[in-house]
């Protein structure tokens, strides 16, 4: 009788245990079902796809970021533009820059919002004279590194490096884009009717 009882709780025992292992084995199989149908959506690898190309615009190469925390450590609201050459757009002492940075990671210059109040009186009187039927719009200036020659553009077109003020004007459905030099001298930059976008 002893021997019965024996045979009888291990045959219980040795039930329970398989039955159990089964459960845990099923549990298991369909985590990795489950786990297996969410790697397959193309809809995550679309996400994915998105992200890591926006992080790669939006992320610059360790030595440009060194760079810039070592020209500008006050800069707060920093934020990244890196197709081409790399942009910084930041806040410093409550005014936006965006500094530019060259291929061998160095600053070009930055550029900030400028008044038409802050050019100089004889392009003033010149833009005054030959663009009186012209609204004047945004007034950028441009603040050279004099320590790097590497090219710059605005406005999808290249510049001699050096300061340099741009006035928007417009006049109907004409855009323009005058380049004012420190001296005061005025010269046309580029007609942004159509094509300019960013």
């Amino acid at each position: 009788m002893k021997n019965m009882i024996f045979i009888g709780s291990t045959l219980l025992f040795i039930g329970t245990s398989a039955f159990s292992q089964s459960e845990m084995a099923y549990n298991d199989l369909s985590e990795i079902v489950m786990h297996k149908s969410s790697k397959i959506d193309n809809t995550d690898k679309a996400d994915a796809k998105a992200l890591k190309k926006e992080e790669r615009y939006t992320t610059p190469n360790y030595a440009t970021e060194q760079h810039f925390l070592t020209d500008f450590p006050n800069a707060t609201d920093v934020s990244w533009y890196t197709k081409g050459i790399a942009e910084a757009t930041f806040m410093q002492n409550g005014k936006k820059f965006t500094a530019f940075y060259d291929y061998d990671n160095n600053l070009i210059g930055t550029t900030s919002k400028a008044s038409y109040d802050d050019l100089p009186a004889s392009a003033r009187k010149y833009i005054e004279k030959h663009f009186n039927d012209y609204t004047t719009g945004t007034v950028i200036l441009f603040d050279d590194n004099e320590y790097n020659d590497s090219p710059m553009e605005l406005y999808e077109t290249p510049f001699d490096g050096e300061d340099n003020y741009f006035v928007e004007l417009s006049n109907n459905n004409k855009k323009i884009v005058l380049q004012i030099g420190m001296d005061g001298i005025v010269s046309f930059f580029k007609d942004i009717s159509n094509d300019y976008t960013r």
